[in-house]
This record gives C-alpha cells, sequence and structure tokens, in this order.
C-alpha cells in the first residue's frame, strides 16, 4: 500500500469522524425524538415579545407549533461529546494517531459547547414548564450568566494564552492590548444571542450553523489547525443529521441547549482562529436577523411604538407578509452560503493563499 500522503491524512482525520458524527446522530434521533414524545419535552410558545407587549402575531403564525418536541440540540453535542470519547479510546489503545481531544486545538470550543449548553437546557426546560414570565429563563439573568462565562473566556485568553491581536484580512494583525477582553466579550455574546434568535423556524437555524461551521472549518485547515477543523466537521455532521428531522414539519426543534452553545462555540473558534473580522460574513445571515431586532426595538421606543417590520426577527416579517417558511428558509440559506463563501474566500486571501 502507497504511504499517505499529509494531506490525505489530515483530509480523513476530518472527514472519518465528521461521517460518524453523522451517522450516529441520524441513526439516535428517531428514538430521541420519541423520547421527547414520551415525556412530554415539547417547547411552548411565547406569549410576549421582548419589550413585554403581547406577541400577538408571532402567536397567529405558531401557534400550532405549541408541544413539538424541543431540546433537538442535545442531539447534537452529545454526538460531538461522543465522537470525542471515540477518538480518546482509539488513540489509547494506538488504533489511530491522535485524539481530537486537544489541549491546544479543542479543549477550549468544546468546554464553551458543554458549559453553555446546559444553561441553555435550564433555560429549555424553564420553557417546557411554562416557568417564568416569557416562559423560560429571563432575559436578564440568562444574559448574566453567559456575559459571566465571556468574562471567563475573554480572561483566559488575554492573560493565560496571550491572546491580544486583531487580524484584518489583506492588511494585517493590530495589537489591542486590553480591548481584547471586551471585544472577546462581545463575539461571544453576540454569536450566541445571533444564533438564538434565528432559530425560529423549521430548518433555518440548522442550515445556516452548518454553513458557519463548514466556513470556519475550512479556515481551520488552511490555517494548519487540523484538529481544530475535525471538530468543525463533527458538529457539523451532527447538525446535518438534526436537519434531516427538522426541516419542514419540523419533528422537534434545537432549543436553546443548541442554539445558544452552537454560537457561543462559532465565537469562541473565531476568537481562537482571529477571523473575527470575516466571522460577519460566515454568519452573515445571523448578523441580519440581530440587526433586524435592534432596528424594531429602537424603533418602537424612539418613535412612540411605530415598526419597521410587522414582527422582528426579519424571518418572522416575511413569514408575516405570507411567504410559506420553505421559501423563506431556502432563500436564507441561499444567501448565507453565498455571502459565507465570500467570507471564506476573503480569509484566504488575508492569510496569503
Amino acid at each position: 500500500m502507497l504511504p499517505l500522503t499529509d494531506t490525505v491524512r489530515h483530509l480523513l482525520l476530518i472527514f472519518i469522524p465528521s461521517s460518524l458524527a453523522f451517522l450516529i446522530a441520524l441513526f439516535s434521533a428517531k428514538p430521541f425524538i420519541q423520547f421527547l414524545l414520551k415525556y412530554k419535552l415539547g417547547k411552548q410558545i411565547r406569549e410576549t415579545t421582548t419589550d413585554g407587549k403581547k406577541a400577538e402575531i408571532f402567536n397567529q403564525l405558531h401557534a400550532k407549533k405549541s408541544g413539538t418536541p424541543t431540546m433537538g440540540g442535545i442531539l447534537i453535542w452529545a454526538t460531538v461529546l461522543l465522537v470525542i470519547i471515540i477518538s480518546q479510546a482509539l488513540a489509547y489503545f494506538d488504533i489511530i494517531e491522535r485524539s481530537l481531544w486537544n489541549r491546544n486545538e479543542t479543549y477550549l470550543p468544546i468546554f464553551t459547547l458543554i458549559t453553555v449548553a446546559l444553561l441553555g437546557a435550564i433555560d429549555d426546560y424553564f420553557n417546557i414548564r411554562g416557568w417564568g414570565k416569557s416562559k423560560g429563563i429571563n432575559v436578564k439573568p440568562k444574559m448574566f450568566w453567559l456575559t459571566l462565562f465571556a468574562l471567563a473566556g475573554s480572561l483566559w485568553f488575554y492573560f493565560k494564552l496571550g491572546y491580544n491581536e486583531l487580524h484584518i484580512p489583506g492588511i494585517g494583525d493590530f495589537p489591542i492590548g486590553w480591548w481584547y477582553i471586551p471585544l472577546f466579550i462581545f463575539i461571544i455574546l453576540a454569536s450566541a444571542n445571533s444564533v438564538n434568535i434565528t432559530d425560529g423556524l423549521d430548518g433555518l437555524a440548522g442550515g445556516l450553523i452548518i454553513i458557519a461551521f463548514l466556513g470556519l472549518g475550512a479556515i481551520s485547515f488552511a490555517k494548519g489547525l487540523f484538529i481544530l477543523s475535525a471538530l468543525c466537521g463533527i458538529i457539523t455532521g451532527g447538525t446535518l443529521a438534526f436537519l434531516w428531522f427538522n426541516i419542514p414539519p419540523a419533528k422537534f426543534y434545537m432549543g436553546d441547549t443548541g442554539a445558544l452553545a452552537l454560537g457561543a462555540t462559532m465565537g469562541v473558534i473565531s476568537m481562537m482562529t482571529n477571523t473575527v473580522a470575516i466571522l460577519p460574513f460566515i454568519g452573515f445571515i445571523f448578523v441580519i436577523e440581530t440587526i433586524s431586532v435592534i432596528i424594531q426595538l429602537l424603533s418602537k421606543k424612539l418613535r412612540k411604538g411605530k415598526k419597521v417590520f410587522r414582527i422582528a426577527p426579519l424571518h418572522h416579517h416575511f413569514e408575516a407578509i405570507g411567504w410559506p417558511e420553505s421559501q423563506i428558509v431556502m432563500r436564507f440559506w441561499t444567501i448565507g452560503a453565498i455571502i459565507g463563501v465570500f467570507g471564506i474566500i476573503i480569509g484566504l486571501i488575508g492569510m496569503g493563499m
């Protein structure tokens, strides 16, 4: 047998665990959905908007979805953990060269994924039980814990790992000193909440997460971070299997345990690879959705209740004016993929490739 080149070896390091993640999640999905149904872990439709008003339009559009199983994000992050454990066991017995549990490349994103997933799971359980004013953890305590986690991460990156630069593709690296700490916090909060905001239509967030992690995986590979790239592939594989059952009509929803966790992990990987400048391209739809919410809230506050959109975020606006759900999802996927590829190209050019 001809010896494998390093490139082929690295590609197999990504392809095999990614495929394994897809297969594990795909064959686990149906029994997991049955488990959610058996224990009545179904989503409760929110009755109020973020500013405390009655969410009448939202309820008209989504009342039929009440009771659909949620917490589907568990399928994704549990699959990621299982594949990492399998790789660790295979490496221990010298069946494979190296584990995907790597101090330099995967400790931090995996820790982020699980930690924020647990916070999201608590929020989902509150929603299922109908606890809290908004049927979930109230915004302030949820943001407090998410900010606390982001602060801890920023201090670790800055003081322990020595991160203090911002890379602008095609221009270079700029030392920003202690400003790295608030930048890190902002990126984690923005990434986590933007994915959570976008998770509102069947299949929408899942497809966009796949696009984002494919982009981050490609950049990681180009930087020589092959194990990190493999982790991005595993997340992509698990999310693809989730999406198989989440496309319209969804059999289950991701929930905060998936959306918040995957968004925060996306932010951490972006900070690790110093790709903050291209993150708005890779996650373009997430950015647009978040901006639509900000515009709506500012308009209602500054213009005496007047709205720019029928309902925010943007995907619900298009739904309210009559676009079919599947049409919105496919068009947002298409735009997200095109802008995402553009972002990858900018990133690679900025690396001199």
